[in-house]
């Protein structure tokens, strides 16, 4: 009969497996960060204090994220006409007769956007039917544009009209670009040199381009400096989410996670306001780039992450950094319970033999199986949610009122999520949000365009369910990859989902193929997505992995020797007299 000893001890902790009176293994057992940040108080003021700090610049990503719903609209326009009255060829006309004489109209009995007619057709005022040829040429001297609306946008500020209206889509495509790029950059960096430092770059960076970015003279110049602001953008969204995370006990993970995503549909539906008050893309631009200020001057108070620095090696420091919230959440006797040394008994690795780069994602079977499929899930997660999100006319409602109701619906969509990733799990959640997305989507492609107010609803409750989708996402994501993994984990999944959104505006130019085309690949993506979702781990009340090892050992499924204070051992032990682990 085998017998299993446990001793504790503050700096480290043993087990004895004894089997007639035989020693067969001892067995050092590593700490578990969870352990430490329990003494802290895992839940407390500081962590509310610190999503509360992150909360602030997290507001502003949504605004740039969407911004180009209003930035680049296209209002009405018609070519300019002011030389040919300049010449005294119209004399006493009225503008309504000016037009009527110079521009051809549309189906609709609009003016056409990007012709005029070769020469005056005065004969048209008298209602006479106009020749069946009558000679049209394109614009001659540029646009006049509707106003009323907008007081300028990218559209008119640089002609993005006619054979250039693509443009104005693609400067969307343009910024996902950057931010996809920015991915890479800070998930690299971020693991290198820290979660803080990188997070005062990004704010700094994304202030910087962003002003730039609303001066700019040519469209060149703008979208230069767009691409540059969505690559400093990127910081701002892995780093606040994994410090949040990092900072917070296993069992209040989810209420961070989805809190702290509320900022984004704040955000949303605040972009809304502003652009509704602010017409000018310039000062559009810089409105909503303002809480980015704040958020560099509060910077300070927020803390490195202490998992990141254990797992560093930088043990000292993390040490203060407990201290501090242990101090902050009352629990004055942190420092007699946890020594510094006991630190270094944490679930680590040692760096300074291997340094971690997004190669190691695909080295190890299970993680190249976990890399593959949450890069699937996020793709679809992303392309589904802007597609929807980029698409909000057409349903009988205001530019705004659209894009408020888009946003307002994530926030009930948020709060059921809560319950939802508690209650049956991260997976399942997952799974069914993109799959139920999908379903929306089918619904309004089989729904005659008449039925527009079933139509609006159908879309909005899918709009509500891909906001979902993301919410969970970005929880589930950071559950799933290690700490040593985490940040470049994080920049992968993010590099898949701007390459998404990046794409997303450039899908719904094939409506000139076929008006449904966009729809079909978008549901396609979403249910297709959602079905990979199916095939991650569940991570719900699990503890966070800390190595590539523990990606590794997951699906050996070992029996667990668990504590009191939660300190798990595999019991796979050789059966060996001199066996020491």
């Amino acid at each position: 009969m085998m017998v299993c000893v446990f001793l504790s001890r503050k700096t480290a902790k043993w087990m004895f497996c004894i089997e007639n009176l035989h020693i067969l293994a001892v067995v050092k057992v590593t700490m578990k960060f969870e352990s430490i940040l329990d003494e802290t108080n895992g839940f407390g003021r500081y962590q509310i204090a610190l999503v509360l700090l992150l909360f602030i610049p997290r507001i502003a990503i949504p605004c740039h994220f969407l911004m180009n719903n209003f930035i680049a609209a296209i209002p009405s326009h018609h070519c300019n006409i002011s030389s040919l009255s300049s010449e005294g060829i119209f004399g006493n006309l009225s503008q309504d007769e000016r037009l009527t004489v110079s521009i051809p109209v549309q189906n609709d009995g609009t003016p056409d956007s990007c012709h005029m007619f070769s020469y005056p057709q005065f004969h048209l005022l008298s209602n006479s039917s106009s020749p069946s040829e009558v000679a049209v040429v394109q614009c001659q001297n540029g646009w006049e544009y509707d106003n009323s609306t907008f007081i300028s946008t990218l559209a008119t500020q640089f002609d993005l009209v006619c054979e250039k209206r693509g443009l104005a889509r693609a400067s969307a495509t343009i910024f996902f670009v950057g931010v996809m790029a920015g991915t890479v950059f800070f998930g690299v960096l971020c693991d290198k040199y820290g979660r803080r430092s990188m997070l005062l770059v990004s704010y700094v960076s994304s202030i910087v381009f962003s002003v730039v970015s609303a001066f700019s003279s040519t469209y060149i110049m703008f979208a230069a400096f767009r691409f540059l602001t969505g690559f400093a953008l990127t910081g701002i969204i892995n780093i606040s989410v994994v410090l949040s995370i990092e900072w917070v006990d296993t069992k209040h993970r989810t209420l961070i996670g989805v809190f702290g995503s509320i900022s984004w549909s704040l955000g949303n539906m605040l972009l809304a306001g502003f652009a509704y008050l602010v017409t000018d893309w310039r000062m559009l631009i810089i409105t909503v780039t303002s809480p980015l200020l704040l958020a560099t001057a509060i910077w300070w108070w927020i803390p490195e992450s202490a998992r990141w620095l254990i797992a560093n090696g930088k043990v000292e420091t993390a040490y203060k950094y407990l201290q501090k919230c242990a101090t902050f959440n009352e629990r004055r006797d942190f420092t007699s319970r946890v020594k510094p040394e006991a630190l270094s008994t944490v679930t680590t690795v040692d760096h300074h033999v291997h340094s971690y780069t997004y190669l190691d994602l695909f080295k190890t079977p299970q993680m190249r199986r976990l890399t593959l499929f949450t890069g699937i899930v996020w793709y679809g997660v992303a392309s589904t949610y802007y597609g929807i999100s980029f698409n909000i006319t057409g349903f009988g409602l205001g530019l705004y009122l659209t894009h408020f109701i888009y946003a307002a619906i994530e926030v009930p969509a948020k709060i059921l999520i809560y319950f939802s990733l508690n209650k049956v799990g991260r997976r399942i959640t997952q799974t069914a949000t993109l799959v139920l997305t999908g379903v929306c989507i089918l619904i309004n492609i089989i729904t005659p365009i008449e039925y527009w107010t079933f139509r609006t609803v159908i879309t909005v409750l899918g709009k509500g369910l891909s906001e979902a989708s993301f919410t969970t996402v970005f929880l589930y994501t950071t559950e799933l990859y290690p700490t040593v993994m985490r940040q470049n984990g994080l920049g992968y999944a993010s590099f898949m989902a701007r390459l998404g959104a990046s794409i997303s505006p450039l899908i719904m130019l094939l409506e000139d193929m076929w008006t449904l085309l966009p729809e079909v690949i978008f549901c396609t993506l979403a249910i297709f997505s959602g079905l990979i979702a199916w095939l991650l781990p569940e991570t719900n009340n699990a503890r966070l992995q800390e190595t590539i090892e523990d990606i590794e050992q997951m699906r050996k499924k070992p029996i667990y020797f668990t504590t009191e204070d939660q300190i798990n051992v595999p019991l796979k032990l050789p059966i060996s007299a001199d066996t020491t682990q």
